[in-house]
């Protein structure tokens, strides 16, 4: 396997993103002070999902990555809403 075609991200855009992970993880506390009854488990599921498709795009370089390695983890992501779908449906249904 050649290593000659590698990405070189810089680092404002690290420090971009750790600004915007930063921003989400206070809108993530300030949910918690909301009362959103049913919704808090979605809107605090949402925010998790956002903050790892930029961590896994960025930090761990998948935006720059082959394509088969993008369609791993969009299976893998898939496989993990099943699991808490049925989760949901298991707990709502007792």
């Amino acid at each position: 396997m050649s290593d000659s075609n590698h990405h070189i991200v810089s680092y404002r855009t690290y420090g971009l993103v750790l600004v915007l992970l930063l921003i989400l993880t206070g809108i993530s506390v300030a949910v918690t002070q909301i009362e959103l009854s049913r919704w808090a488990t979605l809107a605090a599921l949402l925010l998790a999902t956002t903050k790892s498709a930029f961590v896994l795009a960025i930090f761990m370089h998948l935006r720059f990555d082959q394509r088969i390695y993008r369609v791993m983890a969009v299976f893998v992501t898939l496989v993990i809403i099943a699991v808490i779908v049925l989760t949901f449906f298991d707990y709502g249904f007792r």
